[in-house]
């Protein structure tokens, strides 16, 4: 791994000493451990007093970490709260590196700090990261007063961003408020995310708690995540991940795609999505491609033992997926068998416990239903209800709404 070494460094000068470095005396994994060399960022001038720009003081601190020939240099961010505006961490490191985040770290008030910009913090090009603890606020709050507002607004950042990056792991991070998506992940291999939380409000425009895309071997455990989007959301070009216990909600489920959108498109393959609870969403578990020609797919999908409580569409499988323009004339360009949907129990918070729209012209085969069991939560007054188009697949065990395939 990238932490957790068994020797003493040789260095000069010893902990504290003035110039933002020194020996680590701890081998947990949430501190810094024998052989670490640490670095912390008031040492380089960042002040935790909510108010001081401290942006300088933390590239100042990264540069250095990332510079020293060590086995694994830590960055320290003691309590308090650092105002911090965009930055961006970029390697490639001459050290694995570990982030340790003990206080807050804040946006600026105005969100036009952030607002025209495609992140607030981003890690790139970095092989060997770890990252404990601590929370960040993009204090997203006033951008999303302008949009609802309908006025002349910025786009917004996404408040981190891991760009190119392998062997990651992020533990007890906290992320409020975002001003659009909270973790960006592209083009990354071998991440694990666990014990994250991810808040922003239920009417919050486009805040997903995680978007996944063109990354492989990416593992999300133990969160909770509630937003105004996609709970989590993968896009094209992504293989080989695992969500398991995750609570979700608010927010709109957990996504795969939209994929289709390009004619020349890479696909989705091997996601499980397992043991998770969604609370009160929009969706509870997606598969959504547009319905024009392409050569993207998905396939070998598993959504396994979920609870579904109140929610309003706990399974999607949507072919046609064209929000807010005309696809006419339809061509379903999704393709590949996207799997199987088993042991899924709850509740649906609309009468249609179930939608699956598979395309006339390509409609995907070898979905299996297995034990679902989704009422209408007021089936006492209305019938639950079942939506299949062009169906392709089986059903086995009990499955309720019926009509299936």
């Amino acid at each position: 791994m990238w932490f957790g070494f068994n020797k003493i460094l040789c260095c000069q000068g010893g902990y504290g000493n003035g110039n933002g470095c020194g020996f680590v005396e701890s081998e947990t994994s949430n501190r810094p451990g024998w052989g670490e060399f640490a670095y912390n960022v008031v040492d380089f001038g960042a002040r935790g007093d909510g108010k001081t720009d401290s942006t300088s003081s933390f590239l100042k601190a990264w540069n250095a970490a990332c510079n020293s020939v060590v086995p694994t240099a830590v960055i320290i961010v003691p309590r308090g709260t650092f105002l911090v505006k965009s930055i961006s961490f970029t390697g490639p490191c001459k050290s694995n590196m570990k982030l340790l985040i003990h206080g807050t770290l804040i946006a600026p008030n105005d969100y036009r700090f952030l607002g025209s910009n495609e992140f607030w913090i981003m890690f790139y090009r970095i092989n060997g990261l770890s990252i404990f603890g601590g929370a960040i606020d993009a204090k997203g709050s006033s951008l999303w007063s302008c949009k609802s507002g309908g006025n002349n607004c910025p786009y917004g950042a996404r408040s981190i961003s891991f760009q190119s990056c392998n062997n990651v792991l992020v533990s007890g991070l906290k992320s409020f408020n975002s001003q659009r998506v909270h973790i960006s992940i592209n083009g990354c291999w071998n991440m694990f995310l666990q014990k994250m939380k991810i808040v922003a409000p239920s009417r919050s425009p486009n805040t997903d708690g995680i978007h996944i895309e063109s990354s492989t071997g990416i593992t999300i455990s133990n969160s909770n995540i509630g937003t105004g989007d996609d709970c989590i959301s993968v896009g094209p070009g992504s293989m080989k991940l695992r969500m398991d216990k995750i609570s979700c909600g608010p927010g709109h489920g957990i996504s795969i795609g939209s994929l289709g959108r390009n004619t020349r498109e890479h696909g989705v393959q091997d996601v499980n999505v397992t043991n998770s609870i969604f609370v009160k969403t929009e969706n509870g578990v997606r598969v959504k491609s547009w319905p024009r020609a392409s050569d993207g797919y998905a396939k070998n999908l598993l959504f396994k033992n979920l609870v579904m409580k109140n929610v309003s569409n706990p399974i999607i499988i949507d072919q046609d997926y064209c929000p807010h323009q005309s696809c006419s004339p339809k061509n379903s360009g999704g393709t590949g068998s996207p799997g199987r949907f088993e042991s899924i129990r709850g509740t649906s918070g609309a009468q249609k416990g179930g939608t699956l729209g598979w395309g006339s012209t390509n409609p995907c085969r070898g979905k299996k239903l297995k034990n679902i069991d989704l009422p209408y939560i007021n089936h006492l007054k209305k019938p639950t209800l079942s939506d299949w188009e062009n169906p392709r697949g089986f059903c086995a065990g009990f499955v309720f709404p019926k009509g299936c395939l």
